[in-house]
């Protein structure tokens, strides 16, 4: 599936299934994503950890966040230059702190210090909907896509999601990068490599 009006129909889809769940059982599950995920090697050999700024339809990164600073790992979080259509990653000290709101309500850092792409050991992605086989879709500007696909990038990447957001098929396109793995309040899924090679 490539048509633009199934990936509409889809986005549509999905958004109502989440907006479906009462908020308090999405903070319960993401924890409970949190957990899964900081167990894994992945997460426990990572120096170096992105996440996305969480919105109230996402699975919560601010427990994850939190295991970061414990654990004495750095965390990084995109800033966007929308008219380039990148993402810089930037490292922060506070989820709360030094942060602004974009037109669309995503939250990012005012500044920080730039992280080198290829020191990121571990990145945590955002997505409207998954495959069971690593496949995702976005908000449909590619802004992950890109980033993902950028030579310098030998890390891992993880999707965090509800179970509610994985379907069995998505519309994709020939630059849509599959994931590493991707968490959900009830374990882990991992992938093989197809596209990108991880070290």
């Amino acid at each position: 599936m490539t048509d633009m009006n199934s990936k509409s129909a889809v986005r549509r889809m999905l958004r109502d299934r989440l907006s479906a769940i009462p908020a308090t059982d999405k903070h319960s599950r993401s924890v409970l994503s949190t957990g899964w995920l900081t167990r894994t090697d992945d997460f426990l050999n990572a120096r170096v950890v992105m996440i996305y700024l969480s919105t109230p339809d996402e699975v919560d990164t601010a427990p994850l966040a939190l295991r970061c600073w414990q654990a004495g790992k750095t965390v990084v979080a995109p800033k966007v230059f929308w008219d380039q259509k990148r993402m810089l990653p930037v490292e922060i000290s506070s989820l709360q702190t030094g942060m602004t709101s974009t037109g669309n309500g995503i939250s990012e850092p005012i500044s920080g210090k730039p992280v080198p792409i290829d020191m990121i050991d571990l990145v945590i992605v955002p997505g409207i909907g998954f495959t069971p086989t690593g496949l995702r879709i976005g908000r449909g500007l590619g802004f992950y896509d890109r980033f993902l696909a950028q030579p310098d990038f030998i890390g891992r990447s993880c999707g965090m999601a509800f179970e509610e957001q994985i379907i069995e098929d998505l519309p994709t396109l020939d630059h849509d990068v599959p994931l590493s793995m991707l968490v959900t309040e009830r374990g882990v899924r991992r992938f093989a490599p197809c596209c990108i090679q991880h070290t």
